[in-house]
């Protein structure tokens, strides 16, 4: 079986953009661990149509040389040094940038790096494109820590419903949580937890703070956790007490969108069409201009993935890709609703990756 950066290897243009193409220079920390397996703060790697080389400084060689897999593990002193070393070796003329992972000052360093030794950088976006081609599509593998990073974050889910009472503040329930997932074993969150409550629930990416939960509330949780690096992503809106007759039905209306953005998920749809149902529904129930985000996005190494479904993305699905679809109604200085599933295309639908039951639970 090849290995990631083998297959990254074979998509190598010979040239881009009137440039010669010998290899590529990968910086991202998402994308030096999708390609070495290796989770890291800093290094580089560079991949040509033979050879991969993963560069490292002291602190992670020891660990790299054991660990990481599909590269040469190279420690450097001055990397600058060691990139130029390579570069003259191999007689590598041009090199991919990965645009999306630099900086404007780390890229002029580094094509300073290349010219010293007559290569050019190649900064056209291609790089970014491949990585995203082959990150699109998850493995068996991958697709098993997200799994496992779902049930840390149910089970972290459930044991934090007992505790949403009168006058507990969105600050330690999210507080909660995070400590429910580390001791279930996640080496962290997947992003900043978001726990809004009562007419916090219209800021549908609001930060939780000293706000206190009341009687008659919704509140909002998005929360995932992080597995072996993989990502969860899962969103439930509870309700304190029982709730209004118009805040059950934005629920409702919220549910059953969601249900038939899943029902569209599946192999050769566009990702467009099934943001379209989505949006329809909701905009058709009355409430167009409350939900403003798009229905859902890629997860894997990186909470948000390429691709997505929002409006006039052209992507085709195809099995392996791991999507959420989290549509909502969000009204200002009232209250929110937001609902979540991760799905994985299969090859002839989707896979729910999402257990947690999406009743209206009033606590």
């Amino acid at each position: 079986m090849s290995t990631r950066a083998q297959r990254l290897q074979a998509l190598l243009p010979q040239e881009d953009n009137g440039m010669p193409v010998d290899g590529a220079l990968i910086v991202s920390g998402a994308n030096r661990r999708y390609l070495t397996g290796f989770p890291s703060s800093a290094g580089y790697v560079l991949v040509t149509r033979e050879q991969a080389w993963f560069l490292v400084d002291f602190r992670y060689y020891e660990a790299a040389s054991k660990n990481a897999t599909g590269c040469q593990v190279v420690m450097f002193h001055r990397v600058e040094d060691t990139l130029a070393q390579l570069i003259k070796e191999h007689h590598i003329r041009g090199v991919l940038f990965e645009s999306e992972g630099m900086t404007l000052a780390q890229a002029a360093w580094m094509e300073q790096i290349l010219a010293s030794q007559g290569a050019q950088a190649v900064k056209t976006g291609t790089l970014d494109s491949l990585l995203w081609q082959l990150r699109m599509y998850k493995t068996q593998e991958e697709i098993a820590c997200i799994k496992e990073a779902q049930r840390i974050t149910e089970e972290a889910f459930e044991q934090v419903l007992p505790l949403i009472q009168e006058g507990v503040t969105e600050r330690e329930l999210a507080l909660q949580i995070e400590m429910g997932m580390r001791r279930r074993g996640a080496e962290g969150v997947a992003f900043d937890l978001i726990v809004v409550a009562g007419a916090k629930g219209s800021l549908c990416h609001g930060v939780p703070d000293d706000n206190q939960v009341h009687r008659g509330d919704f509140i909002t949780m998005d929360i995932g956790a992080r597995v072996n690096g993989y990502n969860s992503d899962m969103t439930r809106t509870v309700a304190l007490g029982h709730v209004s007759e118009e805040q059950r039905k934005v629920y409702n209306i919220v549910l059953q969108a969601q249900q038939l953005g899943i029902a569209a998920a599946k192999p050769g749809a566009v990702c467009g069409d099934v943001d379209k149902v989505v949006r329809d529904y909701i905009y058709n129930a009355g409430y167009e201009g409350y939900f403003g985000h798009g229905t859902g996005h890629a997860v894997g190494l990186e909470i948000h993935e390429s691709p997505r479904f929002s409006i006039g993305m052209k992507t085709v699905l195809a099995p392996g890709m791991v999507m959420t679809v989290e549509p909502g109604i969000y009204l200002p200085d009232r209250f929110g609703v937001r609902i979540e599933d991760m799905v994985a295309i299969t090859e002839d639908g989707c896979e729910d990756l999402t257990n947690e039951p999406k009743e209206l639970i009033e606590l």
